[in-house]
């Protein structure tokens, strides 16, 4: 990190609350959170948006867009521990599988292809999608309310990953050792692992 952080056993008032908080969802106190330490209600608000936006998504498209969003701004972080999401919380290693085949995204189904096309051209150059882009998804069943979702959830991801890159957060080794090496070696878009778990 490249802010000093609030070390754990150090911690008082809200921001040993966010520290807990973490520690009961992860098992352990990511890296990231130190992030949020000068400002835990920053991180009380990003909570609320991003629960907001997935809790009325499929989780799975949920999660295959924050992937294609998290790779495309080269998130490390984001882009394992989301596809750690997708694989266990959604039991969807096929789709895993088939990103780590073909980052581009080239090796899965049609409407998935889509959507992770679309949400890699959002996180990269919003200003360049078109109506194209959005018949594009509507061709494959979305309506306007789901594509919006799309974009709600890449442009929340713009801000987590945009937060943990710009103070030098990097993965856990907790989450990295949840893959097998050939796995990790794909997901490792940006920022490498961080040191020893504790």
């Amino acid at each position: 990190m490249f802010i000093r952080t609030v070390p754990e056993d150090e911690a008082t008032g809200a921001v040993a609350d966010y520290y807990d908080q973490q520690r009961r969802q992860w098992g352990f106190l990511p890296d990231y959170a130190g992030a949020f330490a000068p400002r835990p209600a920053v991180a009380e608000g990003w909570a609320a948006l991003n629960g907001a936006i997935r809790g009325g998504m499929d989780r799975r498209r949920f999660e295959l867009v924050t992937i294609a969003a998290a790779r495309a701004r080269r998130s490390t972080y984001c882009t394992a521990a989301h596809s750690k999401f997708l694989r266990d919380d959604c039991g969807d290693v096929g789709t895993l599988d088939a990103l780590t085949a073909d980052p581009s995204g080239a090796g899965l189904a049609p409407v998935d292809r889509a959507l992770y096309a679309f949400a890699t051209k959002v996180a990269t150059a919003a200003d360049t999608v078109d109506s194209d882009d959005v018949a594009a998804l509507r061709a494959h069943g979305l309506g306007d309310a789901e594509i919006a979702e799309v974009v709600y959830a890449v442009a929340a991801r713009a801000f987590f990953t945009t937060v943990l890159d710009g103070l030098g957060a990097q993965l856990d080794p907790q989450t990295a050792a949840a893959f097998p090496d050939e796995t990790l070696a794909g997901l490792i878009v940006g920022r490498p692992v961080g040191g020893e778990a504790s």
